[in-house]
């Protein structure tokens, strides 16, 4: 995520930092006198390596660092452009003009900045790598780069507002491989857009109460549509999950003068950075001040039925969702982690009450409906504590402004401050490496972390760089209330920034900055997305690295993205012989009339595009081999 990361974090608990129990727990195992540019030879003094000699699974010729107007992929390898912002995805669609721009036509076309990707494969069921849906979010618009006379984004024009409203939400589009490339296939009857307008409804503990009573929503179950889509999830029973992220900054009117001044001053709201509520009273919470209260949540999408309603899932609580994914235990039951991407904010994960079963699709569907939410606890001796989020026990009580499950889910965070819950550094993507059971959480940055909150391990003061946590449950069950945790790895450039630590035979092209989004392959690998690199003099993109064993955590550049662009979504088909990229907001910042760079199309005449690119080996075969 881009659009809004430098937004003042409003955590103001006393809850421990991560920072400082990690400090504690490394100087229990006597790691300290690292020092600057520590290497996982250290780490590996409190995590297990394999002996040495075992073959790589990645040897493909690292990227170089560096920035320039171009995507840049392996010797070997090649990239296809799939889907631009303004493709036709639709039959009779009409063809994208840039100077007729219309709500009309953005319905019909590929939505702004893709940020988080799944691909499930058709039919339905079938693992088939060549002929598929791809789902793809469309987070956030940049005005400046849409319309070449765009005025300030919170003036923009009613066809302007339109416009960028249209391009927001989600595009799902069916797309077939033939022969070493993809084709969109615009006849589809599985195609289809869903934006802020489309209908939807909340299921779990919070729909139908009042406070989700607005202009439009007169029994506090229907809803309208989905914006700020970050990162996401694909289920086993091949439904999307899409996040709500960044809403606060959608609506005008004064949050601190409504009845919900509390809840929204801890989700941050107060900057009006849209057009939206000059225009419709649903955005505006002078006439309608409940409607913020509408996003901030987990979406359940069936890709594979067109007329199906969205559901939005107050089960898994109210905050700024990165992403959602699912880990299915033995005994069907189902775990979805996600994180709440602010600076001081919590990892969650949410525990089914019912089980899943393969062979019963309609009733998966329902499975995220009921089960209870947890928040992380991270303690010094290793270990997690998963605490229940559940009204009337502990100070989830009247007597903290709770009366209902419903109140505890809406004011998440509030809820967890008050458990204890342990503050990290913007909490982003999480997902579970299905060959290990292990589940990595990307955790970016932190500038706001005073010299105060120092420590020698993570991260450091005004940290820039980030860090990979990794966390599993000793006893292999997902839904144990204790897990294990240790450090994946300490981002940033071992050359100049006060510590970090890697794998000891990490190049000079491998050490990274603000992990975002990551992916797992089919032997476990972890590929890491990032998100604000070029702060550290390189362009974001994709490092890929082994999980276990002698090559655990020594990473490797395999992407560059093009210059002002962040690298979203990575996600590979079944096979592994294609990996779907999105490249998010290219050329941001530098402006309309020259920008840094005019990625993809390259044309004086058109302005860089967000667009997904398919990643294949040249020939053929498994990427990163």
């Amino acid at each position: 995520m881009a659009a809004f990361d430098e937004l003042a974090g409003t955590n103001s608990c006393d809850n421990p930092l991560f920072s400082d129990v990690l400090l504690r727990r490394m100087n229990r195992r006597g790691v300290l006198g690292l020092g600057a540019g520590a290497s996982m030879a250290g780490l590996c003094a409190f995590t297990a390596c394999a002996a040495e000699g075992t073959p790589a699974s990645l040897t493909f010729t690292e990227v170089p660092h560096g920035i320039d107007e171009q995507l840049t992929v392996p010797d070997g390898y090649q990239y296809q452009v799939l889907l631009r912002w303004g493709d036709p995805i639709m039959d009779g669609a009409p063809a994208f003009d840039l100077h007729k721009q219309s709500r009309v036509s953005q319905e019909q076309q590929f939505g702004y900045n893709n940020d988080f990707i799944g691909f499930v494969p058709l039919p339905a069921g079938s693992g088939s790598s060549s002929r598929g849906l791809l789902v793809v979010n469309h987070e956030y618009t940049d005005a400046s780069l849409m319309f070449a006379d765009a005025p300030a984004a919170n003036a923009l024009s009613l066809e302007q507002t339109e416009v960028e409203i249209a391009a927001h939400g989600l595009s799902v589009v069916e797309i077939r491989r033939e022969g070493e490339n993809w084709q969109v296939v615009t006849d589809s009857g599985f195609n289809r857009r869903i934006t802020p307008l489309t209908p939807m409804r909340f299921t779990g503990p919070a729909a139908g109460s009042p406070r989700l009573h607005t202009l439009d929503s007169d029994d506090g179950i229907k809803t309208w549509g989905t914006y700020g889509n970050c990162a996401g999830g694909v289920t086993p029973w091949g439904t999307i999950l899409t996040g709500e992220e960044n809403v606060d900054a959608y609506f005008s009117g004064i949050a601190e003068n409504t009845d919900e001044a509390e809840n929204y001053r801890r989700f941050g709201m107060g900057l009006n950075r849209r057009s939206w509520g000059l225009h419709f009273p649903r955005w505006d919470l002078v006439q309608n001040p409940h409607e913020a209260l509408h996003v901030g949540w987990i979406v359940e999408i069936d890709p594979f039925d067109p007329d199906s309603v969205p559901m939005k899932r107050s089960g898994l609580g109210r905050m700024k969702h990165e992403g959602c994914n699912i880990h299915v235990g033995e005994d069907g039951t189902v775990v979805a982690y996600t994180g709440d991407d602010a600076r001081f904010e919590y990892l969650y994960k949410f525990v089914s009450a019912n089980r899943y079963d393969p062979d019963n699709r309609s009733a998966n569907m329902t499975l995220l409906a009921e089960g209870i939410l947890h928040v992380a606890q991270f303690n010094e001796d290793g270990t997690l504590r998963w605490l229940p989020m559940i009204y009337g026990e502990g100070p989830l009580t009247r007597d903290n402004g709770f009366n209902s499950q419903g109140d505890v889910l809406i004011d998440a965070r509030k809820a967890a401050d008050l458990l204890g819950a342990t503050k990290m550094d913007r909490p982003e993507d999480v997902d579970v490496n299905e060959v290990t059971g292990h589940v990595f959480a990307m955790l970016t940055n932190n500038s706001q972390r005073t010299a105060e909150q120092i420590d020698a391990v993570n991260p450091r003061a005004a940290n820039g760089n980030g860090q990979i946590v990794e966390f599993w449950p000793e006893s292999g069950n997902h839904a144990d209330e204790t897990f294990r945790w240790e450090l994946f790895l300490l981002a940033g450039n071992p050359a100049e920034d006060d510590f970090t630590a890697y794998h000891p035979g990490t190049s000079e092209n491998g050490w990274l900055s603000c992990p975002d989004n990551c992916a797992f392959d089919n032997l476990g690998n972890i590929w890491i997305a990032t998100d604000g690199a070029e702060g550290k003099g390189i362009a974001d993109g994709v490092w890929a690295a082994e999980t276990q064993g002698e090559h655990r955590a020594l990473t490797r550049r395999f992407l560059r993205t093009p210059v002002g662009a962040e690298l979203c979504g990575p996600f590979f088909t079944p096979d592994n012989e294609t990996l779907f990229c999105a490249v998010q907001h290219p050329g941001q910042g530098s402006g309309w009339n020259n920008p840094d760079t005019r990625w993809p199309d390259f044309d004086v005449a058109m302005p860089p595009r967000p667009a997904v690119v398919a990643i294949t080996k040249t020939g053929g075969g498994r990427i990163g081999s």
